[in-house]
This record gives C-alpha cells, sequence and structure tokens, in this order.
C-alpha cells in the first residue's frame, strides 16, 4: 500500500525513483478507505532530506497513511527555501484543533543546549501535551527522544565526553515485544550525538519499558507501558551517506571529529559506506505504525478526545 503525501512535494520524485509506491492526493480521494492520519514535527535543519527518509520508511508498509508536516511557529529555520515551508509544512496553531493516529518528533542539532534554552522550547511543551489528547502513539527520535523523556518523566539527558558517531549493534532486552518482532539478534543503526540518557535512569521508572540497547552506544529504543509514547536514540532513518557528509562538513569546519565508527571499510573515508541497517529501519517503521498505530487506534479518531 501507498503513503500519500502532496503532489508536488519534493520527496515524490526521489521516492518513485526508488521504486517506492506513492500515491498522489487526487487517486487517494476515489479510494473509499481511511487512512492512517500522521503528522511528522520536523526539527532538523535540513527538513527536504529529513523528510525524505522518514517518508522512505513509512511508504514501506501495507497500511496508507496520510501524512502532514509540521514547523515550529516561534523559530524560522534558515536553511530552507521559506517556499517550501509556507507550501507543505502547517503550525501548531493551524492543527491544534485536529486529531492524528500517530506523530513522529525529530531530532534536532541542539543537544548541547539545555532544554530550557532551545528557541521553540515552549513551543514544543505545548505540543508534547496537545499529543496526549490529539495523537494515539507517538515516535521520538534522538533529541526529540530525550526532549520528550525530560518532559513526560523528567529523565535528565549527560553529555558525553565524546560524541556518540558511527553504526552500532545493538541487541533486543525484551525479544516478545512487538516492536521488535523480526529482528536479528544483532541488529545494527546509526548514532550521531553529544547526549545521552541512563539505563538506570529509565528502569527506575515502572511506566517505562527499555527495548534495546548497546554495549557501545547504550540506550536504542524504549517506549512507556501504555504504548502511547515510543523513543529512540539513533536514527535508523539514515541514507547510506549521511554519516560521511555530516563527518566532511565537521572536517571542512576544522572541527577535531573522529571517523564515525564501524562505517567506513578499514576506517577509511576514502571508501564509500557499507550499509547495514536498512532491513533494521524497515521493521521499526513498520512494526510501529502496524502493531502500535494501525490495531489499536481508533476508527473515529473524535474518540482521542
Amino acid at each position: 500500500m501507498p503513503i500519500k503525501i502532496p503532489n508536488t512535494l519534493p520527496a515524490r520524485t526521489t521516492l518513485e525513483n526508488e521504486n517506492i509506491f506513492v500515491m498522489t492526493e487526487h487517486r487517494a480521494m476515489h479510494q473509499n478507505i481511511r487512512p492512517l492520519k500522521l503528522i511528522i514535527l520536523n526539527l532538523m535543519p535540513t527538513k527536504i532530506v529529513t523528510e525524505t527518509q522518514l517518508l522512505r520508511q513509512l511508504a514501506n508498509t501495507p497500511l496508507q497513511i496520510q501524512v502532514e508536516l509540521l514547523q515550529t511557529a516561534s523559530y524560522v529555520p534558515q536553511h530552507i527555501d521559506q517556499n517550501h515551508l509556507s507550501t507543505f509544512y502547517r503550525t501548531f496553531k493551524q492543527v491544534k484543533t485536529n486529531s492524528y493516529d500517530g506523530m513522529i518528533i525529530t531530532g534536532a542539532p541542539v543537544e548541547n543546549l539545555d532544554f530550557s534554552d532551545v528557541d521553540y522550547w515552549d513551543e514544543l511543551c505545548e505540543i508534547m501535551e496537545w499529543s496526549k489528547s490529539h495523537v494515539h502513539a507517538t515516535l521520538h527520535i534522538c533529541w526529540g527522544a530525550q526532549a520528550g523523556l525530560f518532559y513526560h518523566y523528567g529523565i535528565e539527558k549527560y553529555t558525553l565526553p565524546e560524541k556518540m558517531f558511527g553504526v552500532f549493534p545493538h541487541k533486543v532486552v525484551r525479544p516478545r515485544s512487538p516492536w521488535f518482532r523480526g529482528f536479528d539478534d544483532v541488529f545494527y543503526a546509526p548514532h550521531s550525538r553529544y547526549t545521552a540518557i541512563q539505563e538506570e535512569d529509565i528502569l527506575a521508572r515502572p511506566n517505562l519499558q527499555l527495548l534495546a540497547t548497546s554495549e557501545e552506544a547504550g540506550v536504542f529504543a524504549l517506549k512507556s507501558c501504555d504504548n502511547r509514547r515510543f523513543f529512540i536514540m539513533g536514527h535508523p532513518e539514515y541514507d547510506a551517506e549521511t554519516l560521511a557528509l555530516e563527518y566532511q562538513r565537521d572536517v571542512s569546519c576544522g572541527k577535531c571529529i573522529a571517523v564515525p565508527a564501524h562505517y567506513f571499510p578499514n576506517d577509511n573515508p576514502s571508501q564509500p559506506p557499507c550499509v547495514n541497517w536498512r532491513s533494521t529501519a524497515q521493521l521499526l517503521y513498520s512494526n510501529w505504525l502496524n502493531y502500535y498505530v494501525y490495531q489499536s487506534t481508533p476508527y473515529d479518531l473524535r474518540k482521542l478526545l
């Protein structure tokens, strides 16, 4: 089944060229079914890249999904064509009366700031509070996960001695969790962050379940016991070259940055990376959509209120 997105969204051409099933708005209007309604709060500066990465994962499911894109009003991104934002993005004021089956809150390159020092922190808190009554299941990614854990559960983030940067092996802590159904005993996922959360802080909250960890990268995935909030610390949606581009950017800026771990063959940046996390990404997003959104969301979204 396809993902339903605006006809002229730039990601459409990329996804169609990858042979991913994308449905135009016109065709979707003539189908007598209700698609899942998802909203993505995109906090990343590379808006179009992040849109494409997430839509790629959401499209590879047997479900029809209608996606809306959300931006902050309290902070205007500087690295994106404003016409793109005005065409494809909405603000919280425009959607706050709506209800959604699912929501994704992305990461953001602000992890070295205190939460209260982030320009749009108050607005993000308002959105996360709103999600309790207007969104059936919310998935938080990387800094978005740290922000969600702090807001909902008071869990602090901690600064790492050096950047967690590379592709790391992980293991599933709860093999019977539907979110990790079909996963191998060891799976891989990219990380790119300067902060982390402590495993003992999660285990101290009886309303949270730790689901997957890494000996090198620490906590990877957890969820609330009521299956309403989900958190991942890495970026399984990343493209093959995402970490390479980030490494090259930092080197060109004169930053002292290590080569991404377990990413380039022989740790040689002149060689193309070998991708070993695509299946992880597809399973993670497909399982979340199927078991925690589609299987349990009310058909009438007004029942969320």
